[in-house]
């Protein structure tokens, strides 16, 4: 069980973007988010949108960072990962 954290390069609001995930738990994905003042607004299906500016704090507070590719490969391996399809409702 891991909370893991991809390299911010999502471009929005003026900043950089990452990803926050859980391989294996929502639960502990949204105690991990609040715990560490990831609002839950930030919260996208099964993922959280991070500023670059918090992945240090994040990691330094027990989120493994890994890249893009990674993150994707595990929270699909999770069963957590909502795909396109199911975002849209077909």
């Amino acid at each position: 069980m891991a909370i893991l954290v991809d390299t911010a390069m999502w471009p929005a609001h003026g900043r950089l973007w990452a990803h926050l995930v859980s391989d294996s738990d929502l639960d502990e994905l949204h105690a991990f988010a609040a715990a560490h003042g990831i609002p839950s607004r930030a919260f996208d299906r099964d993922h959280y949108d991070v500023p670059d500016e918090a992945i240090d704090r994040l990691v330094a507070g027990g989120a493994e960072q890994v890249g893009a590719h990674e993150l994707v490969r595990r929270l699909i391996a999770s069963g957590l990962r909502v795909t396109t399809r199911e975002r849209r409702g077909r």
